[in-house]
C-alpha cells in the first residue's frame, strides 16, 4: 500500500515540477530572447490536469479535502468513523463515473492535438484518466479500511479531543 501511495505522490509531484519548469523556461526565453516555447500554454494546461487528478487521488485516500467539520469535531470517535464512511461512499459515487467519463473522453479525442506541435491530446488525457481511476481505487481502499475499523491513521484527531486531553 505504501508503494502505491508513494508512486501516486511521485506522479503528482513530477507533473507539478514539469509545469513549473515549462513556465519558468518560457518566462526566461520570452524575457531574454523574445521567443517562447511552442505549445507552452496547451502543455502546461494538460500537465495541470494530470497533476490535479493524481493529487485528487491522494486527497481522497488521506481524507484531506477542504471540508468544514462543524459536526464531526463534536461527536464521538465512532460517529466520526460513520460520518467518514458516508462521505467516502458519496465521494466514490462521484469518482467512479468521473473516471469512466474521462476514459470515454480519451476514446473520443480522435486526432486532436496541441496548437503548435500537434502533440496528440489523447496521451495527456490518458494519463489524466489513469489519475481519475487511481482516485476511485484509493477511495475504495479508504472505504474498506474505514469499514474494517483500520482507521487510526485515517481519522485525524479532532480539535475537541486535543483540548479535552482525549487525544
Amino acid at each position: 500500500m505504501r508503494r502505491l501511495l508513494a508512486a501516486t505522490e511521485t506522479v503528482a509531484a513530477l507533473f507539478l515540477l514539469l509545469i513549473a519548469l515549462v513556465t519558468a523556461v518560457n518566462v526566461v526565453l520570452r524575457g531574454m530572447f523574445s521567443i517562447q516555447l511552442p505549445d507552452w500554454f496547451d502543455g502546461s494546461r494538460m500537465l495541470q490536469g494530470i497533476a490535479l487528478f493524481w493529487g485528487f487521488a491522494l486527497a481522497t485516500y488521506y481524507g484531506s479535502h477542504i471540508c468544514v467539520d462543524v459536526l464531526w469535531e463534536h461527536v464521538s470517535r465512532e460517529r466520526q468513523r460513520w460520518i467518514d464512511i458516508g462521505a467516502t461512499t458519496l465521494t466514490l459515487l462521484f469518482l467512479a463515473p468521473l473516471a469512466w467519463m474521462v476514459w470515454i473522453k480519451v476514446g473520443g479525442t480522435g486526432t486532436q492535438g496541441t496548437m503548435d506541435l500537434r502533440l496528440p491530446l489523447k496521451w495527456f488525457y490518458a494519463v489524466s484518466a489513469a489519475g481519475a481511476t487511481m482516485a476511485a481505487v484509493l477511495c475504495v481502499l479508504r472505504l474498506v479500511r474505514l469499514l474494517q475499523r483500520a482507521d487510526d491513521e485515517l481519522l485525524p484527531v479532532s480539535v475537541h479531543e486535543i483540548e479535552t486531553g482525549r487525544a
